[in-house]
Protein backbone atom coordinates (compact mmCIF):
# COMPACT_ATOMS: atom_id res chain seq x y z
CA UNK A 1 0.00 0.00 0.00
CA UNK A 2 2.66 2.53 0.91
CA UNK A 3 4.26 2.18 -2.67
CA UNK A 4 0.71 3.28 -4.11
CA UNK A 5 0.68 5.82 -2.13
CA UNK A 6 3.93 7.05 -2.71
CA UNK A 7 3.16 7.07 -6.07
CA UNK A 8 0.22 8.81 -6.16
CA UNK A 9 1.47 11.09 -3.78
CA UNK A 10 4.45 11.77 -6.17
CA UNK A 11 1.95 12.76 -9.00
CA UNK A 12 -0.33 15.09 -7.21
CA UNK A 13 1.93 17.29 -5.34
CA UNK A 14 5.17 15.33 -3.65
CA UNK A 15 6.95 16.87 -6.49
CA UNK A 16 6.35 19.93 -5.75
CA UNK A 17 6.85 19.25 -2.40
CA UNK A 18 10.32 18.17 -2.73
CA UNK A 19 11.33 20.39 -5.11
CA UNK A 20 10.40 23.29 -2.04
CA UNK A 21 13.02 21.12 0.19
CA UNK A 22 15.49 21.55 -2.85
CA UNK A 23 15.29 24.54 -3.63
CA UNK A 24 15.92 25.59 0.44
CA UNK A 25 18.69 23.22 0.34
CA UNK A 26 20.29 25.06 -2.56
CA UNK A 27 19.81 28.73 -0.96
CA UNK A 28 21.46 27.34 2.07
CA UNK A 29 24.42 25.58 0.43
CA UNK A 30 25.16 28.82 -1.20
CA UNK A 31 27.28 29.75 2.05
CA UNK A 32 30.05 27.97 3.69
CA UNK A 33 28.63 28.07 6.99
CA UNK A 34 24.75 26.81 5.78
CA UNK A 35 26.40 23.78 3.82
CA UNK A 36 24.99 21.49 6.68
CA UNK A 37 21.93 22.89 6.73
CA UNK A 38 21.45 22.62 3.35
CA UNK A 39 22.82 18.71 3.52
CA UNK A 40 19.37 18.26 5.89
CA UNK A 41 17.38 19.32 3.41
CA UNK A 42 18.39 17.33 0.81
CA UNK A 43 17.39 14.39 3.23
CA UNK A 44 14.35 15.71 3.90
CA UNK A 45 13.45 16.39 0.33
CA UNK A 46 14.22 12.70 -0.06
CA UNK A 47 11.63 12.14 2.71
CA UNK A 48 8.99 14.99 0.99
CA UNK A 49 9.47 13.06 -2.40
CA UNK A 50 8.16 9.27 -0.96
CA UNK A 51 7.04 10.08 2.55
CA UNK A 52 4.54 7.04 2.85
CA UNK A 53 5.77 3.72 5.07
CA UNK A 54 8.50 6.40 7.12
CA UNK A 55 8.04 7.46 10.23
CA UNK A 56 9.93 10.25 12.36
CA UNK A 57 11.48 10.20 15.97
CA UNK A 58 12.31 13.73 17.24
CA UNK A 59 15.47 14.04 19.13
CA UNK A 60 18.62 16.20 19.64
CA UNK A 61 20.13 18.29 22.12
CA UNK A 62 21.32 21.79 22.81
CA UNK A 63 23.23 21.79 19.02
CA UNK A 64 19.68 21.04 17.15
CA UNK A 65 17.67 23.85 19.29
CA UNK A 66 20.38 26.26 17.83
CA UNK A 67 19.98 24.99 14.48
CA UNK A 68 16.10 24.78 14.50
CA UNK A 69 15.79 28.55 15.85
CA UNK A 70 17.86 29.87 12.53
CA UNK A 71 15.86 27.18 10.54
CA UNK A 72 12.36 28.02 11.86
CA UNK A 73 13.21 31.73 11.53
CA UNK A 74 15.08 31.99 7.89
CA UNK A 75 13.52 29.16 6.57
CA UNK A 76 10.83 26.77 8.09
CA UNK A 77 7.83 28.65 8.64
CA UNK A 78 7.32 28.94 4.58
CA UNK A 79 7.86 25.61 4.20
CA UNK A 80 5.64 24.75 6.90
CA UNK A 81 3.07 26.55 6.02
CA UNK A 82 3.18 25.88 2.66
CA UNK A 83 2.46 22.03 3.65
CA UNK A 84 -0.12 22.91 6.23
CA UNK A 85 -2.03 24.80 3.59
CA UNK A 86 -1.43 21.64 0.85
CA UNK A 87 -2.90 19.26 4.38
CA UNK A 88 -5.82 21.40 4.22
CA UNK A 89 -6.84 21.07 0.92
CA UNK A 90 -6.27 17.54 0.71
CA UNK A 91 -8.15 17.14 4.21
CA UNK A 92 -11.28 18.25 2.47
CA UNK A 93 -12.27 15.16 0.42
CA UNK A 94 -12.25 11.40 2.26
CA UNK A 95 -9.81 10.16 -0.40
CA UNK A 96 -7.20 13.24 0.57
CA UNK A 97 -6.96 12.51 4.10
CA UNK A 98 -4.03 10.12 4.18
CA UNK A 99 -2.25 12.72 1.77
CA UNK A 100 -2.93 15.52 4.54
CA UNK A 101 -1.98 13.63 6.67
CA UNK A 102 1.78 13.04 4.93
CA UNK A 103 1.54 17.20 4.20
CA UNK A 104 1.11 17.48 8.28
CA UNK A 105 3.75 14.86 9.24
CA UNK A 106 6.04 17.14 7.17
CA UNK A 107 4.73 20.37 8.11
CA UNK A 108 6.04 19.45 11.57
CA UNK A 109 9.44 18.36 10.16
CA UNK A 110 9.85 21.76 8.69
CA UNK A 111 9.77 23.44 12.14
CA UNK A 112 11.90 21.14 13.45
CA UNK A 113 14.02 19.40 11.28
CA UNK A 114 17.12 19.08 13.37
CA UNK A 115 17.19 15.78 15.58
CA UNK A 116 14.93 14.22 13.94
CA UNK A 117 15.25 11.29 12.33
CA UNK A 118 13.91 9.09 9.61
CA UNK A 119 12.70 5.41 10.04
Amino acid sequence: MSCLGNIIWFVFGGFFAGVSWLLAGVFWCITIIGIPIGMQCFKLAQLSFLPFGREIVYGGGAVSLILNIFWLILSGIPLALTHVLFGCLFAITIIGIPFAKQHFKLAKLALMPFGATIV
